[in-house]
This record gives C-alpha cells, sequence and structure tokens, in this order.
C-alpha cells in the first residue's frame, strides 16, 4: 500500500498543474530534492568551460582581423565579455553555495542564505549586463537612475514587500516551519520569498480544530511591517498552554476530580515532554522573561460557573502542532476515567448542558 502511494504521488508531481503549485509553494529545503556530487560537479564545470569558451572568444575577436564591421565586431567582444563574467557569476555563486552554505548545520540559516546568495547573484548579472549595454558608464548610472525613480513610484507595494523580507531575515519575528498567526491568516510557514510569504493554513472557516485545511495563504512580506505576529514556535519557548473543562457537581470529590485529570494529563504528555519543557524553562530564566511560571506538569484548576456548577479545568503545556489531537485524546481518557467512579464525580444530566 505505501509502495502505491509513493508511486501515485510521483506521477501527481509530473501533472503541470501539480508541479507549478509545487515550485510556487516552494518546500522547505530539508524536503527537497538534494543534489548528487556528480551532478554538482558537471553543473561547476560547465559553467567553468562555457565561461573559458567565451573568454577565448573575446580574445580572439581582440588578436586576430576576422574581417567582421567594426561595429559588429564590438558587439560581439562586448556580448562575449559579458557572457563569461556572467558565467562566472554563476559559478561564483554556485561555489559558495555548495561548498559553504551546505556546511551550514541550520536549516533555516541555510535557506536565509541562499535567499541572499542569489540576489547577490542576480544584482551581479544585472550590473554585468547594464555594463554590455550601455558603453557609456555615466550614461549608464544616469539611464538607471531614471528607471529607478520610475519604478520606485509604480512599484511601491513590491518594494515595500522586499523591505519586508529584509526585515524577516533580520527581526526574525518567524521562519520557514514555524507555525503563525498574522492577521486572519494562521498556518505554518512554508516559504518566504523576496516579495511574499506562504503559509500552509491550519484551521480556517470550515474547521473547528487546529488540523491543516488544505488550503495555503499567500500574503506580502510588507504586511509584517503594519500587523502584530504570532509566533507559536518561538526558539526558546516553542509550546503553548492549552486547558480542557468539564462542568461537575459541588457534591463531587475534588480531590479525585484533581488528581485523577493530572494523572490522565501527565500519562498522555509523557515525561520526555515534561523534561523538555524543564530544559525550555533554563533558559527562559536567563532572559528578561525569568519571572514566568512555566510549569512543566499539568495543573488542576477550580471555577465557579455562570451556572449552578463548577468547572474542573487542567491546564498543560503542548506542541502546536499537535494540540488538536492532544486534546482529543484526553478529552476521551479523561471522560473514561471519571465516569468510571460515578459515587464520585457528578456531571451535568439535564437539556440545559
Amino acid at each position: 500500500m505505501e509502495q502505491e502511494e509513493k508511486v501515485e504521488a510521483e506521477q501527481l508531481k509530473k501533472q503541470t498543474e501539480v508541479k507549478a503549485a509545487l515550485e510556487q509553494t516552494t518546500p522547505p529545503p530539508e524536503a527537497r530534492r538534494i543534489e548528487t556530487r556528480k551532478s554538482r560537479a558537471v553543473r561547476l564545470v560547465s559553467y567553468a568551460a562555457l565561461a573559458i569558451l567565451f573568454a577565448g572568444f573575446r580574445v580572439l575577436l581582440a588578436t586576430v582581423d576576422l574581417g567582421l564591421p567594426a561595429r559588429t565586431e564590438e558587439v560581439l567582444r562586448r556580448a562575449s565579455l559579458g557572457a563569461a563574467l556572467v558565467l562566472l557569476a554563476l559559478l561564483a555563486g554556485k561555489t559558495a553555495e555548495i561548498y559553504f552554505l551546505s556546511q551550514i548545520d541550520s536549516v533555516v540559516s541555510r535557506y536565509n542564505l541562499k535567499r541572499i546568495l542569489r540576489l547577490i547573484v542576480a544584482l551581479a548579472i544585472a550590473m554585468i549586463v547594464v555594463s554590455v549595454v550601455f558603453v557609456n558608464w555615466y550614461t549608464a548610472v544616469v539611464s538607471f537612475g531614471l528607471i529607478s525613480l520610475i519604478l520606485g513610484f509604480a512599484l511601491q507595494t513590491p518594494i515595500t514587500s522586499f523591505i519586508g523580507w529584509i526585515y524577516i531575515l533580520v527581526r526574525k519575528p518567524y521562519r520557514v516551519g514555524d507555525r503563525i498567526l498574522i492577521g486572519d491568516a494562521k498556518g505554518d510557514v512554508i516559504d518566504v520569498s523576496y516579495l511574499d510569504t506562504t503559509l500552509w493554513e491550519f484551521g480556517g472557516q470550515y474547521l473547528s480544530t487546529d488540523h491543516p485545511s488544505g488550503r495555503i495563504i499567500k500574503f506580502p512580506n510588507s504586511k509584517v511591517l503594519t500587523t502584530a505576529v504570532y509566533n507559536y514556535s518561538w526558539p526558546l519557548f516553542p509550546y503553548i498552554w492549552n486547558e480542557i473543562k468539564f462542568q461537575i457537581a459541588y457534591d463531587s470529590d475534588l480531590e479525585f476530580v484533581a488528581n485523577t485529570m493530572r494523572e490522565v494529563a501527565e500519562g498522555e504528555l509523557g515525561e520526555t515532554m515534561m523534561e523538555r519543557v524543564k530544559v525550555y524553562r533554563e533558559l527562559l530564566e536567563q532572559t528578561p522573561v525569568d519571572h514566568l511560571q512555566v510549569q512543566e506538569r499539568p495543573v488542576v484548576l477550580f471555577r465557579v460557573s455562570d451556572n449552578t456548577w463548577l468547572e474542573a479545568i487542567v491546564r498543560y503545556i503542548v506542541d502546536p502542532k499537535k494540540a488538536g489531537r492532544t486534546k482529543t485524546d484526553l478529552i476521551q481518557k479523561l471522560l473514561k476515567r471519571l465516569n468510571a467512579a460515578p459515587d464520585r464525580v457528578g456531571f451535568p444530566r439535564s437539556n440545559l448542558r
């Protein structure tokens, strides 16, 4: 069955619309195909060979009279030199990406630095093309300045989004893989491009839980400059508090209820989870928020309800991406344990509940 699913998935990837969607949503770097050493070497050798070829052609034009018109020869010289420089820029960028960026342990850092490197290479290529088209650098600078002024007015929103991208890289309000809420959009970040951010939505208008909705959300990076960002994956504490409430009668055995709810919650979360939270608590103590009380173990509280019942509340810490599943499992196990002792726990039985 698993093999059939893989085959079907590979067939879907070949469809034009699916391929375009995959390119649009750009999965995190660790999910992308890793180039083999052979393919990397072939690409680098190809760039180097073509650069040498164009450079040799440029030297040939400068040293040998081919009988071409002066204007044509000048255009070929500049074009061959420009092509050689473009290939050298691509070669330098790919070399840095393979032999330097690949050594960085952090997947997110590699992803961001790769974006920056590719932007630098693109700008270098743009400058080479401008220098080939314009012989006079003064004319090129003036033309570039006028074009930039015109584009600045015409592309104000994309430019602001690009500034937002730089802000995201520097200030890190979120990173690829984080679960965030910004405005009405909430989901897991799967791509941060130069102009926009892509989320894999969870929840949404058709779901009441935190399950992925199957939709993607795109918003301009400029939004991060004016809208509050709620990040559920803060590196110093990648957890959230969650709670479950039950209405019980006043004459219930509150000590039994508290012990039972705490025991079930601890069993569901597991010692590994609680030990991990304990480590993060020590990290928090080294920050300005060290006054926060981070309880790694579940806590049970009682509150007076608006009606004639008490509210028994169990509060616990959970991975935000597992919150919905954990809550469902806990509700089932809590009800099973509490309903097994009807003489000690009274639940509402009227139609008003």
